[in-house]
């Protein structure tokens, strides 16, 4: 099963880096798709290959879709509002974060689910699908990678929000 992540012109790299980071530590299959399968320029200014265009994901093969923050005016189309209500009505797991979540509510997908947009917190999953504020990038990969069982043990939870959340020092080995 991959984890896709949405890439577009604009999109905001940070918010999404340590999820890829934890994901890249357990063997997740990871794909960027864009939504014609070209290159994108992120906020940070790098560019990004990405590994397909978004009518090439199939909806069956994926485990998880995230959407960054960014100028989401290019990707809020009807082609990503229906990719996204499939992957909704399919429990896959659907996480936004800063401006990925007005796409996520354009779409539909946040109808009957708190989010942000109705909590007064930084993260919220509900059902399947996790909204954050754009500060909460530690506290979105964390409830991300619990959501998709990453993690090894509770030590292994505490561990990774004390060292990114709390800025810890790593035990020694």
């Amino acid at each position: 099963m991959k984890h896709i992540f949405l890439l577009y012109d604009t999109s905001c790299f940070f918010e999404i880096v340590i999820l890829n980071y934890f994901m890249s530590l357990t063997d997740c299959e990871m794909a960027f798709c864009s939504l014609d399968g070209q290159p994108i320029r992120a906020m940070e200014g790098y560019s990004v290959n990405v590994d397909m265009a978004l009518k090439d994901v199939d909806p069956e093969q994926v485990r998880c879709f995230i959407v960054p923050g960014g100028d989401i005016s290019h990707i809020d189309t009807d082609q990503v509002h229906t990719c996204l209500q499939e992957l909704k009505r399919r429990h896959v797991l659907i996480g936004g974060i800063c401006a990925g979540v007005d796409l996520l509510e354009h779409a539909g997908v946040l109808d009957g689910r708190k989010s942000i947009r109705s909590e007064d917190l930084d993260v919220v999953n509900d059902r399947h699908v996790i909204t954050a504020r754009a500060n909460a990038y530690v506290d979105f990969a964390v409830e991300t990678a619990k959501e998709l069982d990453l993690f090894e043990d509770e030590a292994d939870l505490r561990e990774t929000i004390d060292f990114w959340k709390y800025h810890k020092r790593a035990p020694e080995s």
